[in-house]
């Protein structure tokens, strides 16, 4: 039996991408040793891979990129040099002279799939990044790109004037369809004192109208982890910042994106979309996959990996993390390693968020329990949202109705602090 966490008994739909890994459950006592062995179990089963690296949002000292060469040749000794690596992100905007020096680095080490085989994306600034960038990067295997928000840097006039030109993304949407890049991103934030519901409309329009295939929307408040290292900025009022939240699901929706959870809506042919509708989604520490099947490796500050039961987090702070790679040894700081039970909730929360619906029949044949009597402090409140038309609700089965699609966020934190 469990105790939940009070919550409001739904809002009016929540647009937050952080809390995809419960780091209230970090300790110090995972570190670099428990890296090796879970880095040894993946290499002895030979099990495909999927990697994220991570460029801090300040720009950083030039030991950086020289630590992360060392972490992925650390990394990389412990693998075998046949395991696939399927998935490849880059995140956070780097130059391009960085982003070919480590590249060379990750394919010393990493077994990269043939070229159109796997998917290998990158974060770029708008305004820091040109067609002829544009043409490397798709020359170094990259395959899909995330935009970042060009007023993330910026506060005042600088942020209104870059927030509202649309040219940058533009040019850079139009240069990733001209080298084929299989899938265009853009980050969208909301929240700042300079913004209205007037101009956060008008901004979302002329995004819409370039029709990329996917749009990360957020709360400045609680921003993506490549922006955090930015100073944090004065709010609108919550009351604007629900309008804004609702124009997104409304704009969106009439444009034909659908929305996934944690703030990503795609188009209704996005590869996310149609993994959705077969049941074949995955979610970890990064979002929503179609690789929850693989071992998923963070490189670089802060950056999380996932491997079996093992939740492993670097240094977050460049001298502990460069000092830790000094001395030969992975920068692991911190992290858990998933205890009986834990397994459960992880399940339903995935699949719910994955597939919006839960075979409750099957979770207790697979888990040897009564669901409504495992989740009893909950269960009332499940009752109050299919009351109200959110979710259909049974002794058997769960569904999200499609009233209740904007809520799925808020749904999933119930089971999470269940």
């Amino acid at each position: 039996m469990h105790t939940v966490i009070p919550l409001a008994r739904h809002g009016p739909g929540v647009l937050d991408l952080n809390g995809q890994a419960d780091i209230r459950r970090f300790h110090p006592g995972i570190g670099s040793l428990d890296m090796l062995r879970a880095l040894r179990t993946s290499r002895q089963r030979q099990r495909p891979l999927a990697v994220t690296l991570h460029w801090p949002a300040n720009p950083p000292s030039d030991e950086y990129p020289r630590s992360l060469a060392q972490e992925i040749q650390l990394v990389g000794c412990h693998l075998g040099a046949r395991q696939p690596l399927e998935y490849f992100q880059w995140r956070g905007a780097a130059s391009i002279g960085a982003v070919q020096t480590l590249m060379a680095a990750m394919r010393e080490r990493f077994h990269f799939l043939a070229p159109g085989r796997g998917d290998y994306g990158i974060d770029l600034d708008p305004y820091h990044t040109d067609w002829a960038g544009m043409g490397l990067l798709r020359d170094l295997g990259f395959n899909h790109v995330c935009i970042g928000v060009p007023d993330a840097r910026a506060e005042g006039v600088h942020a209104l004037a870059w927030y509202r030109d649309p040219a940058p993304i533009q040019s850079l949407i139009d240069a990733a369809r001209t080298f084929d890049f299989r899938s265009v991103s853009v980050d969208l934030g909301y929240g700042s004192a300079w913004q209205t519901l007037a101009s956060f409309d008008t901004k979302l329009a002329s995004l819409i109208a370039l029709e990329p295939d996917r749009l990360q929307v957020f709360d400045y408040a609680r921003p993506p982890s490549r922006y955090l290292a930015q100073p944090a900025r004065a709010q609108c009022s919550a009351a604007d910042k629900a309008q804004m939240r609702q124009l997104c699901f409304e704009r969106l929706g009439a444009a034909g994106y659908h929305y996934i959870g944690l703030g990503l809506f795609a188009r209704g042919d996005d590869d996310l979309i149609q993994a959705q509708e077969r049941g074949r989604l995955s979610r970890t520490s990064e979002g929503f996959t179609l690789h929850g099947y693989c071992d998923h490796i963070g490189l670089g500050l802060g950056a999380i990996s996932q491997i079996d039961g093992l939740c492993a987090q670097n240094s977050s702070t460049e001298p502990a993390y460069a000092q830790a790679l000094h001395n030969g040894q992975l920068p692991t700081c911190q992290g858990w390693q998933r205890q009986v039970g834990d397994g459960l909730r992880e399940y339903v929360v995935e699949r719910l968020a994955c597939d919006l619906e839960l075979d409750i029949q099957a979770i207790e044949r697979r888990y040897g329990l009564v669901f409504s009597q495992y989740f009893a402090t909950l269960w009332p409140l499940l009752e109050q949202w299919a009351r109200d038309g959110l979710i259909e609700l049974s002794a058997q089965f769960l569904c999200v109705l499609p009233d209740g699609r904007r809520q799925v966020d808020e749904l999933c934190g119930l089971f999470e602090q269940a």
